[in-house]
């Protein structure tokens, strides 16, 4: 048996949650257990654990938000998100609903303002993921202004001047997606009503859930369903 370790189980189902903390305390670790994302934020700034298994899916912070929360507090945690969703569920899940909207290469000013009307205030456009150096963040944000649209570029969060509550934000980061929801997301807690573009950074290899979340920088992702006891056969490993 390894060295007992201190584990946090995050699961909004409660059943699930209690099966996976029992089972690694019949094997002599330390299990705490929460049901929300809040929940897990307050246990990291409270005590530190060997490894984390967190559910993308829960109501309130869901785990994309809760995990980044927490690298922000602890950025050597290790978190596995446990997930059975597709990219394009984990992206409405870490947006929590509201119109979305896809803009394809190559597109014009018309497409830009018509998708701009079409998701409407607090609604997001996904940009096409760029390479380095690609100006799409800023072709998007011409023809806005060419159309007398206000709006601001964004290349990081608290580096520009507060947009105003309505101006169509371009987020262009250089980040992966979820990171730039997550940038999108602290401007909406401001007060920000107003639609958004993300352009992303281009992903390497297939776009796949998994590749979304590891691009984030968790530890590794569990897909849902996964067998208990193979999982503590590979927890030695996990927490190392």
């Amino acid at each position: 048996m390894t060295s007992s370790l201190n584990i946090l189980v995050v699961d909004d189902d409660a059943d699930n949650a209690a099966s996976l903390g029992e089972l690694f305390e019949m094997e002599g670790h330390a299990v705490h257990v929460v049901h929300s994302g809040e929940d897990a934020i307050v246990a990291y700034c409270r005590d530190s654990f060997d490894v984390a298994f967190m559910d993308v899916m829960m109501p309130g912070k869901n785990g994309v938000e809760s995990f980044l929360e927490i690298r922000r507090l602890k950025p050597q945690a290790r978190v596995f998100m446990m997930t059975g969703y597709s990219v394009e569920e984990l992206l409405t899940q870490a947006l929590h609903g509201g119109a979305l909207g896809v803009l394809e290469k190559p597109f014009d000013v018309d497409e830009v303002l018509r998708l701009t009307e079409s998701v409407g205030p607090g609604g997001v456009v996904l940009a096409p993921p760029v390479a380095p150096g690609q100006p799409v963040g800023e072709a998007i944000q011409a023809a806005l202004s060419r159309s007398g649209r206000a709006c601001q570029m964004v290349r990081r969060a608290g580096t520009q001047a507060w947009p105003a509550r309505d101006d169509v934000l371009v987020i262009d980061a250089g980040v992966p997606l979820l990171e730039e929801v997550s940038v999108l997301k602290d401007f909406q807690g401001l007060g920000h009503t107003g639609p958004a573009f993300l352009v992303p950074r281009a992903p390497t290899g297939e776009c796949a859930a998994e590749k979304l979340l590891r691009d984030i920088g968790v530890t590794g992702v569990l897909n849902k369903p996964f067998d208990p006891l193979e999982l503590l056969t590979r927890l030695p490993r996990l927490a190392a």
